[in-house]
C-alpha cells in the first residue's frame, strides 16, 4: 500500500516557503502540499492543496523530485510514502499571509502558519520529515549554496 503526497516548492527572493503545522498533537515543518486523492491527477492534487490550505492559485513550472528510497508513512507504517515535489510560482495578484515566527498559531488540530526561510540559511534539521530533508539538500545544491 502507498501513501502519495504532492508538494510545491515556492521560491521567491532566494527564500523557500515552509508550512508549520500541528496535526495529531505533533508540531511539524514541511513543504506546503498534501495527500493525493483517488481519481485525481498529481497536478490537480497540488492545485487543490494550495487552494484549500493556502487559498493560493499557483502555476506549476516543473517536476523537481520524486522519492527514490523507502520511507514508511509517518502516521501508518503499513504504507510506503511516495512524495512528489514540483517547483511552482504564484499566479499574478495572489497574496499570501506569512509570519517570521515558527509555529505562529495556537496549537490545535489542523493549525498552520507559513514562513519564508532563506535557502542559504536553511538546514535539514528545520524540516520534520526525511524526504523533505533530502529535498532541502537538493535545493541548496541546485542553487550552489
Amino acid at each position: 500500500m502507498y501513501n502519495i503526497r504532492v508538494y510545491g516548492i515556492l521560491i521567491e527572493n532566494n527564500a523557500v516557503l515552509l508550512s508549520d503545522e500541528f496535526y495529531k498533537n505533533i508540531f511539524m515543518t514541511k513543504f506546503p502540499g498534501g495527500g493525493h486523492e483517488v481519481g485525481e491527477s498529481l497536478i490537480a492534487c497540488l492545485h487543490r492543496e494550495f487552494k484549500e490550505e493556502l487559498d493560493l492559485e499557483i502555476v506549476i513550472k516543473s517536476h523537481f523530485y520524486t522519492t527514490d528510497f523507502y520511507v514508511p508513512s509517518f502516521f501508518n507504517t503499513n504504507y510506503q510514502l511516495i512524495s512528489i515535489y514540483y517547483l511552482i510560482e504564484r499566479k499574478m495578484n495572489s497574496t499570501l499571509k506569512t509570519s517570521h515566527i515558527k509555529y505562529d498559531f495556537t496549537p490545535k488540530h489542523g493549525a498552520q502558519s507559513l514562513r519564508w526561510v532563506s535557502i542559504s540559511e536553511l538546514q535539514e534539521e528545520e524540516l520534520s520529515f526525511p524526504i523533505d530533508k533530502k529535498v532541502i539538500t537538493m535545493l541548496k545544491n541546485s542553487h550552489n549554496l
